[in-house]
């Protein structure tokens, strides 16, 4: 939970201070890059870290992720210019790239089946944390204090987080030689970012239709062609091929997908409507939106009892068609609407968004052994940011379609009215897909015997290819 909440409040704090770094070190046309770099470094590198957990353990990878944190962290706070400032943000990604996918591999790997919901809890529960205290710690740094404390307060937790995990986490990897795939790393790690640098950066630093766009691209579709080709011959490939081939694992991936896009809607466009249309300050909008991650946590935590009796895809099911009520309530707010409905929209979306994210992530965790759990959180992890990046191009697309066809002005109350309608149309769309995609999970209840098994007994060299609780779940 300490190393979950530096990427949490790290993803929250800045953007209220926005206006304090550009008055102080200047470059406004560059500052969306301070979220859009974070943003691409740690989905890019997610699925190295999840490999490397694999070979080497959790812990290191860890405390290395935690590592570059600090420094990207320490250098943001004596950053001189918006540049050095946007390429510190970077580092702090590939940290935050390493930390998020291990705490939840890490959870998966010391609970039974039956308390790994309610560790899911807990971690979500620092996502709902962070999104009130980490706008409020942003706006009191940069009107009492300076804008550096957004980042000099990181300092003090990497060392907390850091020397908890290296004295309370054990693990015993059994250590045997590995050939690493570095050609697959490359064409991963370099096609990934030019696939979502170009999803991101489409249609604001560049026209779609624009030799750039098309050169960004068909460069990242090209190399990640080149990377399936390599995985099919790479003796220790960096994301195994077999992930897109059972059923489970496909399910949570497209999931994640998804829920990835859903909250990059909810989050970029919520918080306008409330300010634009309804006419709420900035405090009253973030609040509205803070109901989303404040029933995510909460439905996390009872998504464990309700899988050990229903079943995963019962359990799914359900948030699933939470989520699609809550996405249709929002299809029918206006301008006539009261703040706090739009608040109960998002709690509602949250408590299918716990019931559908949690259980396919723990069905698909529950379906390997320790040797490949790495590999698979990072799949799931990567999925859920490249549905972030898809989404935020999608949506902006779409409201730019709706805004140049009434104001052309995102100033105009009517215009954005409009064009977040539409928005909220495609999230109730995505939300019907989430309810498809959860047909896809195991059906039936957990066995007795997989809810309770020892994760101790799951480790490299003694079940490589999954254990006896991954066989009975995926049955």
């Amino acid at each position: 939970m300490l190393s979950t909440s530096l990427v949490a409040l790290d993803s929250t704090i800045v953007a209220t201070a926005v206006p304090s770094i550009v008055a102080d070190l200047g470059g406004f046309a560059e500052f969306p890059w301070l979220f859009s770099v974070y943003l691409l470094a740690q989905a890019v590198s997610v699925p190295i870290y999840g490999k490397l957990a694999d070979i080497v353990g959790r812990k290191p990878v860890m405390l290395f992720g935690i590592g570059l944190f600090l420094l990207g962290s320490i250098l943001c706070a004596a950053a001189w210019g918006m540049v050095p400032l946007i390429i510190f943000r970077a580092l702090q990604g590939l940290g935050a790239g390493a930390v998020q996918p291990m705490s939840v591999t890490i959870a998966g790997d010391i609970y039974t089946l039956a308390e790994r919901a309610k560790a899911q809890g807990y971690l979500a529960s620092v996502w709902a944390i962070s999104a009130v205290v980490g706008p409020t710690l942003g706006g009191v740094f940069s009107e009492w204090l300076t804008w550096r404390w957004l980042f000099i307060v990181n300092i003090p937790l990497c060392l907390l987080a850091a020397w908890m995990l290296a004295g309370r986490f054990q693990e015993k990897v059994h250590r045997v030689h590995h050939r690493i795939d570095y050609l697959g790393s490359v064409t991963l790690t370099v096609g990934a970012t030019l696939l979502i640098l170009g999803l991101l950066e489409g249609g604001q630093a560049w026209a779609w239709n624009s030799v750039p766009s098309i050169a960004v691209l068909g460069g990242g579709v090209l190399l990640l062609a080149v990377f399936l080709i390599a995985q099919r011959w790479a003796a220790e490939p960096v994301l195994p091929l077999w992930v897109f081939s059972r059923r489970v694992l496909v399910a949570s991936a497209v999931i994640g997908v998804l829920v990835g896009a859903v909250l990059l809607g909810l989050t970029t466009y919520v918080p306008t409507f409330a300010q634009t249309v309804l006419g709420t300050g900035p405090l009253v909008a973030g609040f509205a939106l803070a109901a989303l991650t404040i029933g995510w946590p909460i439905s996390a935590t009872l998504s464990g009892r309700l899988y050990l009796r229903l079943g995963f895809r019962t359990t799914a099911l359900i948030g699933a068609t939470l989520a699609i009520a809550g996405a249709l309530l929002t299809v029918r707010l206006t301008a006539a609407s009261a703040v706090w409905q739009v608040g109960a929209c998002c709690f509602l979306i949250g408590l299918g968004m716990g019931l559908i994210a949690s259980p396919s992530l723990i069905a698909a965790q529950s379906s390997v052994g320790w040797a490949e759990r790495g590999v698979v959180t990072g799949t799931n992890m990567f999925a859920r940011s490249l549905g972030s990046a898809v989404g935020v191009a999608f949506f902006g697309a779409l409201a730019n379609v709706s805004l140049g066809a009434t104001a052309n002005a995102a100033d105009n109350p009517a215009g954005v009215a409009a064009a977040t309608h539409d928005v909220f149309v495609a999230i109730a769309v995505l939300a019907a897909g989430l309810f498809a995609a959860a047909w896809l999970l195991p059906a039936g209840r957990p066995t007795a015997q997989a809810a309770s098994a020892d994760p101790s007994a799951d480790r490299a060299g003694t079940a490589p290819a999954g254990d006896h609780t991954a066989r009975s779940v995926a049955d």
